[in-house]
């Protein structure tokens, strides 16, 4: 049986709506009332698993769900070992530098040496500065990260933005865009090279969902 990870939150109406095209219905995650953490469609075909979204990654990894769908955040701070398949092109946002509004800096290049910057994709942000060749201390929050400047505990921030709302209410500008994000279907490397369950051909309906947008 067919078994894919989906991740809480912002991304999983449009995950299930995308599987419903493709004639897999998982819309019971979508019930308040429903507690599960694994259900089956009702065709019985597959099933599927609500996970935390940065969790996605490693169910897939590992081999207990052979089809996921992640940001391409989690897979550029996790670095899995899976095969990304398809940019699906829901979920957009970008990881951006920040600042304060107030602050003499408007590029990331203007940061003073050992400047403190808070992120909780500390991966990416340690790779972005280290290929600037600027040394900087990440401090990692897992909270609200745009706390980070407000307080003084960092000059700036690395976080995901996507209307740009939470800075500016927050009175933080961005300087710098690291990379744009959009959910992407993950599979795992052996399951998608031997077509495990079937897996390609469901890849091939899930395409044929995307098309028309």
């Amino acid at each position: 049986m067919l078994t894919v990870a989906l991740p809480k939150g912002a991304l999983l109406k449009d995950c299930i709506r995308l599987f419903q095209a493709a004639g897999l219905d998982f819309s019971a995650f979508l019930d308040s009332s429903n507690r599960q953490l694994q259900i089956t469609d009702p065709t019985g075909v597959a099933q599927a698993l609500l996970v935390r979204t940065h969790d996605v990654p490693v169910y897939v990894e590992y081999g207990q769900a052979q089809l996921g769908i992640a940001g391409y955040d989690v897979l550029q701070e996790k670095k899995p070992n899976v095969a990304q398949v398809r940019n699906l092109g829901f979920g957009f946002c970008r990881m951006s530098v920040a600042v304060k509004a107030s602050s003499p800096y408007r590029s990331a290049m203007e940061l003073p040496p050992h400047s403190r910057v808070a992120s909780k994709f500390v991966h990416c942000a340690r790779d972005y500065f280290d290929r600037l060749d600027l040394p900087v201390e990440i401090i990692p929050l897992y909270g609200s990260v745009e706390l980070g400047p407000i307080t003084g505990m960092s000059e700036a921030i690395v976080d995901l933005v996507s209307t740009g709302r939470t800075l500016k209410d927050n009175g933080l500008v961005e300087l710098e865009v690291l990379y744009e994000s959009t959910a992407r279907l993950i599979a795992h490397p052996r399951s998608y090279r031997l077509n495990t369950d079937g897996l390609r051909d469901w890849i091939g309906r899930l395409d044929g969902a995307i098309a028309p947008h």
